[in-house]
């Protein structure tokens, strides 16, 4: 079964259309994404980009990272959770 859980509020979704997205390392291959990949994004303002980019890749537990449109994102992973990037 794949879960994708989006957190961003209908209101959101109009201003945080853009996301950065990265593999989880840690949680892929077990729990819910037993079967496959675990994927982590943060969704974010425009002028949040540089800032989200720069926290994820600086994550030791994220692999993978990309930018993607929200607007239909459907990814090929067993798990995806999509949270709001609220600055550092």
């Amino acid at each position: 079964m794949t879960v994708f859980k989006d957190e961003r509020t209908e209101a959101q979704k109009t201003t945080h259309r853009l996301a950065i997205v990265a593999t989880d390392k840690v949680l892929s291959g077990w729990g819910q994404a037993r079967n496959g990949k675990s994927y982590a994004g943060w969704a974010f303002k425009d002028d949040d980009y540089i800032a989200c980019l720069e926290w994820v890749e600086s994550r030791s537990d994220m692999q993978r990272v990309r930018l993607v449109t929200m607007d239909g994102y459907r990814p090929n992973a067993e798990h995806t959770h999509i949270y709001v990037y609220r600055g550092k």
